[in-house]
């Protein structure tokens, strides 16, 4: 994998003249999970979205680049709520997708060491109606994995889990992920203040930034200062009109 990139979007964004968000400036500190907290319609998957280059349906003015100077083009894996699993497809057909689409020949060798990282290598067979949400979820993290792209952007992966399989998959996914320039769209307070170095609070008038625990991720869930950080969280979630 090539060195993660810090990542900075600077502007704002409306749809048909309306706004959508201020100007505003977001910064993805490089190798660091970024967390974005928010109601929804504020525009955080339209960030996400507009870092990835991805059609969003909004008017954006403004810049997005890093700090490398290199295009973020060909750098990023995108992971969003749904696993969009090809269903016709096993679980080493499905991580290995992206490569097939683009006319290569996959690396199958790494492709079920990912696998087995995730802890499917019995399910490696398997076509997505037979496995679990959470089976699910952990196949959509390796096709990510699999991309080995310096830059992750994470679009509430886990919010369609039970509590304790997103438990499990946040830990998967801080283990594997560290080092990776990452920023996790999410509702949840609990995920921001496991999850994140750095984490922002979006609303309609723009960014502020949340405390989080100067411990490293993936937190305890049981953790004191992570439990504080959710507290205040939510205390500023609820606050806002």
């Amino acid at each position: 994998m090539t060195p993660a990139p810090a990542i900075v979007l600077r502007g704002r964004a409306d749809i048909s003249g309306a706004p959508l968000f201020p100007e505003l400036r977001l910064e993805l500190p490089a190798g660091c999970w970024t967390g974005l907290l928010g109601a929804s319609g504020v525009g955080k998957s339209t960030i996400l979205r507009l870092i990835a280059g991805l059609d969003t349906g909004a008017r954006f003015s403004g810049t997005i680049a890093a700090n490398d100077g290199a295009p973020l083009a060909g750098r990023i894996a995108f992971m969003g709520q749904s696993d969009l699993l090809a269903p016709w497809l096993d679980v080493l057909g499905n991580v290995s997708l992206g490569p097939m689409l683009r006319g290569e020949t996959p690396d199958l060798a790494r492709a079920y060491a990912i696998i087995d990282q995730v802890g499917l290598k019995r399910h490696v067979r398997q076509r997505p109606h037979t496995l679990s949400g959470g089976q699910r979820q952990r196949a959509a993290l390796a096709r990510t994995l699999f991309e080995d792209r310096p830059v992750v952007l994470l679009d509430e992966p886990f919010s369609a889990l039970d509590a304790r399989t997103r438990a499990e998959m946040q830990e998967i996914a801080g283990r594997l992920l560290a080092g990776r320039t990452v920023l996790l769209v999410t509702h949840d307070p609990g995920e921001a203040a496991r999850l994140s170095h750095h984490a922002w609070l979006m609303s309609e008038s723009g960014l502020q930034a949340l405390e989080v625990p100067a411990t490293p991720v993936v937190r305890p869930v049981d953790d004191a200062a992570t439990m504080a950080a959710q507290a205040a969280m939510y205390r500023k979630l609820r606050r806002l009109p």
